[in-house]
């Protein structure tokens, strides 16, 4: 059997038809299938290579730390170097109030652990999450997550968990003294990139200190540059309590963080011990990746030219068929007439030689969230491609 018949026999599937695009090589922003077709790729792992598929940096740092150790102990319980240094070297880029980090293997698991977090510090047992917010897929993170298509077929989930309106004032007045958390993205990813405005994301913060809940910012997709700061609370001017990190944390490699304060994290430690334990959380290869990544980050000041990019997609982007687009930063929902439009489209881009997909709860949009790397030149050689698949349509 070829390679695509061993794909479809022995992978397990999450769609009826997968993409099923023979990838052999990935190289800056650019993917190459077994015929050595080049594509831009405008999707970069979902936000996960944020500085380009295979960083020179990034695959130095791995092949170091292979050369040393891989998996030695259960995290938490020796030091191994990779973790320690990279929890510094974000704690260093974080406000003060978010200097203890948990690492993951993702960051599903990375929400699983902040809601446990949450109940044990405050006591409480409700969690508000928000409609059309994505979490992950594992049972707890499903049950955040915020459209009943996808929840349905997995009932019973997690009770105690209620659901309110993004980015609306009166879902505030859901969080009480019996919340223990609200968990949400600081900008609504899989909804089409719908971003808060700053007074309700001020309004939020209050609230939640008010009644003594716990704010937690999922940041999974959003942090790391993507949507032009190096985090996107700091465009609220607001500090959660527990953010949540994964997807670019490891620069290519699996990982995921819960961070917050020493004193809300030390709760984990004890009544009981071992609060919350991971076999694989915070592999030695993995902080050796993400660590690099950050670095290269900050280093080639990459989120620096964010927001220009942003601009220049936003001006390339005019057609007929574009209803409009959501963007932040370099996260972008360029809506069309439906879902049958956007499949069109996107398999006039692999065509074209792009590669781009759509969001779960609009999915009337594809998904433009390059590496940041992408530039300029790359940018509108992409539009360019897109707007022929348009004109073809």
């Amino acid at each position: 059997m070829n390679q695509r018949q061993l794909f479809q026999q022995h992978v397990a599937p999450t769609s009826p038809e997968p993409m099923a695009l023979p990838i052999t090589k990935a190289e800056g922003v650019y993917l190459y299938d077994d015929t050595g077709k080049a594509y831009i790729d405008l999707i970069g792992g979902i936000s996960v290579c944020n500085v380009g598929h295979r960083h020179p940096k990034v695959v130095q740092a791995i092949k170091d730390q292979a050369d040393q150790y891989l998996h030695v102990m259960v995290y938490g319980e020796v030091i191994q170097s990779p973790q320690v240094q990279y929890a510094h070297l974000l704690s260093q880029h974080l406000p003060a109030s978010l200097d203890c980090v948990y690492f993951t293997n993702s960051g599903a698991e990375a929400v699983e652990g902040a809601m446990k977090l949450a109940k044990r510090y405050t006591g409480r047992n409700e969690i508000i999450a928000c409609h059309y917010s994505y979490h992950g897929s594992t049972q707890g993170a499903l049950s955040l997550l915020g459209d009943e298509y996808f929840r349905n077929a997995y009932r019973p989930l997690l009770p105690q968990i209620k659901h309110v309106h993004h980015n609306n004032f009166e879902s505030l007045d859901q969080i009480t003294e019996q919340t223990a958390c609200i968990i949400l993205e600081t900008v609504q990813a899989e909804g089409g990139v719908l971003a808060p405005s700053a007074a309700w994301m001020h309004a939020l913060r209050n609230r939640c200190t008010e009644t003594g809940t716990l704010l937690i910012l999922d940041e999974i997709q959003v942090g790391f540059g993507r949507c032009g700061t190096l985090w996107g609370f700091e465009q609220y001017g607001i500090v959660p309590d527990v953010l949540l990190l994964g997807k670019a944390l490891g620069g290519g490699m699996p990982l995921g963080a819960f961070i917050s304060s020493n004193e809300i994290m030390k709760c984990l430690s004890h009544n009981p011990v071992l609060g919350h334990i991971t076999t694989f959380g915070g592999h030695p290869v993995s902080c050796a990746a993400g660590k690099a990544a950050m670095e290269a980050l900050l280093e080639e000041h990459m989120v620096t030219g964010v927001r220009d990019k942003e601009a220049l997609f936003l001006k390339l982007l005019k057609h007929p068929r574009i209803i409009n687009i959501n963007s932040r930063g370099l996260m972008m929902a360029v809506r069309f007439s439906g879902f049958d439009e956007v499949q069109q489209v996107i398999k006039g881009c692999l065509e074209e030689g792009l590669f781009t997909d759509w969001f779960l709860f609009a999915s009337d949009s594809i998904r433009i969230v390059p590496p940041l790397t992408i530039t300029m030149e790359e940018i509108t050689e992409a539009c360019a491609r897109l707007i022929r698949v348009l004109d073809k349509l």
